[in-house]
C-alpha cells in the first residue's frame, strides 16, 4: 500500500514493535501499513464515524488482517483500555480537537510511549497546550503536499522522556510554540518555505491594509456625516489592531529565518 506523503511521515514516526492506537483512523491505510510492514503487531483502528470506520474494516479484512487489526467505533480514546497501546496516533484534525481528545484520555494517553501527533490548525495553542499539560516534544517533521504544509510532532508524557527544548536555539517561547522547537533546530528546510510563504502572505495582507487606512482617511476627510465618520473610526481601529498583529507575526518570521543564515 502506497500511503500519502503525510501519512508516510506519520506512519515513519512510529517506533516499530509498538501497539498502536490510530485516533481517526479515517479509511484505515495507515493501520493496514504499519502491520503490513512490521512496524506495529497489533492495531486498534477507531474513528468516531461509523461510515469510515465501515470503510476500513472493510479495507483490513480485504488484506486477511482482521486478527491484527482491530476497529473500534470511539470517541478519542474511550474504547481503549489504559496500557493497551503503546503509540498514539492523533492525525488531521484541528489543534483544540487533538488538545481536548488528550485531556479526557489524559490518564491513558499519559501511559503511552509515545504519541504521534499532526494537528492540522492551531499550532501555537497545541504546542502551547502539550507543553503546559506535561508532554514533552520529542521529534518534529514537517512535509509539504499538493500545496499544504503539514507538522508533525512525536510527544510523551513526562517523566523519562528528554525534552525537544533542549536542543533548540535560543527562541522566545511564542517562537517555538509557533513554529516547532525541532523544526527551529533542525533548520528543516521545508519549515523554511512554510515561513517564506507564511512572510509573502502577510506582507501582501499588510498592503492592502495600508491602501484600505489611506482610502478611510480620505473618506472622513471628505464625509461631513457623523455617522459615516464614526464607522471610518471602528473600521480603522480593527485595521490598526490587525496591522498591529501582521507587524508581531512578520518580526518573529524574519528572527526565524536568520537562523537559517547562521
Amino acid at each position: 500500500m502506497e500511503l500519502s506523503k503525510r501519512l508516510q511521515a506519520i506512519a515513519d514516526m512510529v517506533t516499530t514493535g509498538s501497539r498502536t492506537a490510530d485516533v481517526g483512523c479515517d479509511h484505515g491505510f495507515v493501520s493496514i501499513y504499519l502491520y503490513e510492514h512490521k512496524i506495529a503487531p497489533k492495531v486498534y483502528a477507531m474513528d468516531l464515524r461509523e461510515g469510515p470506520l465501515q470503510r476500513a474494516k472493510e479495507h483490513i479484512e480485504a488484506k486477511g488482517f482482521s486478527d491484527y487489526i482491530e476497529t473500534r467505533l470511539s470517541d478519542g480514546v474511550e474504547a481503549l483500555a489504559a496500557g493497551e497501546a503503546e503509540t498514539l496516533i492523533c492525525a488531521g484534525m484541528g489543534g483544540r480537537l487533538m488538545a481536548e481528545i488528550l485531556s479526557k484520555g489524559h490518564e491513558k494517553t499519559a501511559l503511552m510511549k509515545e504519541l504521534i501527533l499532526q494537528p492540522q490548525s492551531e499550532l501555537r495553542y497545541f504546542r502551547a497546550f502539550l507543553r503546559q499539560s506535561g508532554y514533552v516534544i520529542l521529534m518534529e517533521n514537517m512535509v509539504k503536499e499538493d500545496g499544504k504544509f503539514y507538522p508533525i510532532i512525536k510527544a510523551a508524557y513526562g517523566g523519562g522522556a528528554v525534552s525537544a527544548d533542549s536542543l533548540s536555539c535560543e527562541a522566545p517561547q511564542r517562537i517555538t510554540d509557533s513554529f516547532g522547537p525541532c523544526l527551529l533546530a533542525d533548520r528543516h528546510p521545508v519549515l523554511k518555505e512554510y515561513l517564506e510563504m507564511l512572510r509573502d502572505r502577510d506582507e501582501k495582507i499588510l498592503t492592502g491594509l495600508c491602501s484600505a487606512e489611506k482610502a478611510g482617511e480620505k473618506m472622513s476627510v471628505v464625509s461631513g456625516d457623523e455617522e459615516t465618520a464614526d464607522g471610518c473610526g471602528a473600521d480603522a481601529h480593527r485595521r490598526a489592531a490587525r496591522r498591529q498583529e501582521l507587524c508581531g507575526e512578520l518580526a518573529d518570521i524574519a528572527y526565524c529565518l536568520t537562523l537559517y543564515e547562521a
